[in-house]
């Protein structure tokens, strides 16, 4: 067997706490409004995988399916959309209630408000959904993708409308270079999922706006009858989402929160390296961040998010690219019964985390600090389809990065 899942348990001191109440339910439920709004929204589908379940030992596994939302094929439209309208509702002295899609699309909208340019950098989807909006909204956008970045996902985000470039930098570089254009521009504003010290208001909002999954996932396994989740599996990146889903079921379930694992790729865990220090401080990772999963490839946490994680993630798990692939494999060809969901490289590593802490005797000492087994419902966040499909059919068809 190749690397191995490398994983710690958060034995971070807590901070005070502040920004757990970015995630509050009356945030989240603003954002929900907003998007209900559109023509394209729809709920996505909540895979319920009971063979998977059966075969793993765990009671329930639920896989929430980002590859139906808004025809984008990935969430982070979500977020994007919704920053715009808080950012829209505040320079135009309205709230965000206010941001119908109908007035944002309309001729008095482009009275009030006028045009300005969103930048932003991305690996694909974060990008694509920035763009998408940008467009409905009759507004500019430009994007800079890191080096390594696919020509699908450029194609993707070019057809929106906006400026796109492949830079010779990594993606925490590109965040830079955005940042630095659009102070340079009339107008011009940073759209990005990261915070620093002096750039918090929007990042907040762009996790206000993922809160909408989550959100809807509860809803869905209320459904099911399922009262709470037991264990939330989240991948991580900057630790935007994953911090958005940890801060809205933590605010959900305040007096008996689900365990929190975040999972990010080995190349780019920058959140994992802070947990394993274990003073509070966040760590960074430079270099090229090479990893198939391309939307986790960011080395410097989001500032928001990784005081939310400090104080409420169960455990944080580094995972070689293997991982990832095999849950994709597995996401694919599901035990009969159970849907397929076509889980792309940065969607589909909760799925290879979950089977391998199940069923290979290397972690059971981290199924053991989990307390997984026959009485948890375990829920995970699919976060995009097959957005670059070349390198989709050649993992999932052709069996690469096995481990």
């Amino acid at each position: 067997m190749s690397e191995k899942i490398e994983w710690v348990a958060n034995k971070m001191p807590g901070s005070d706490d502040a920004n757990l109440s970015v995630m509050s339910l009356e945030n989240v439920s603003k954002a929900q409004a907003f998007h209900r709004g559109f023509p394209q929204y729809a709920v996505t589908p909540l895979a319920r995988l009971d063979g998977m379940a059966a075969r793993l030992g765990l009671g329930g596994l639920f896989v929430k399916d980002e590859s139906y939302r808004f025809g984008l094929n990935a969430f982070k439209v979500l977020g994007g959309s919704f920053a715009m309208a808080r950012y829209i509702a505040e320079e135009t002295g309205k709230d965000v209630s206010e941001m119908t899609y109908d007035y944002l699309t309309s001729d008095q909208f482009r009275s009030d408000f006028g045009q300005a340019t969103f930048f932003t950098a991305t690996d694909g989807n974060h990008g694509r959904g920035v763009a998408w909006a940008a467009n409905k909204l009759h507004q500019k956008a430009v994007v800079h993708m890191p080096k390594g970045s696919t020509q699908t996902r450029f194609d993707n985000i070019a057809k929106e409308g906006a400026k796109v470039t492949i830079e010779d930098v990594n993606y925490d570089d590109c965040v830079r270079m955005a940042a630095a254009e659009a102070a340079e521009t009339e107008h011009g504003v940073v759209v990005q999922d990261t915070a620093w010290d002096g750039y918090e208001k929007i990042p907040s909002w762009i996790m206000q706006g993922y809160g909408t999954m989550a959100a809807e996932a509860a809803e869905q396994l209320r459904a099911l009858e399922v009262t709470r989740p037991t264990h939330v599996f989240v991948q991580a990146g900057v630790g935007s989402l994953a911090s958005a889903m940890v801060g809205y079921f933590a605010n959900l379930f305040p007096t008996c929160p689900p365990k929190f694992v975040i999972m990010e790729a080995s190349a780019a865990d920058c959140l994992y390296q802070g947990a394993k220090a274990a003073d509070g401080a966040p760590r960074i990772v430079g270099g090229d961040l090479q990893t198939i999963m391309a939307g986790l490839a960011c080395g410097e946490p989001n500032t928001i998010g990784w005081d939310i994680l400090r104080n409420h993630a169960t455990a944080f798990a580094s995972c070689p690219d293997w991982v990832s692939a095999k849950g994709m494999r597995m996401l694919a060809a599901p035990v009969k019964g159970d849907p397929a969901v076509t889980s792309g490289e940065s969607g589909a590593v909760g799925m290879g985390v979950i089977s391998s802490i199940m069923s290979e005797p290397a972690y059971a000492d981290f199924r053991e600090a989990l307390g997984l087994g026959r009485d948890s419902q375990v829920l995970m966040f699919s976060t995009e389809g097959d957005t670059d499909p070349d390198r989709y059919r050649e993992i999932v068809w052709g069996g690469g990065y096995a481990e």
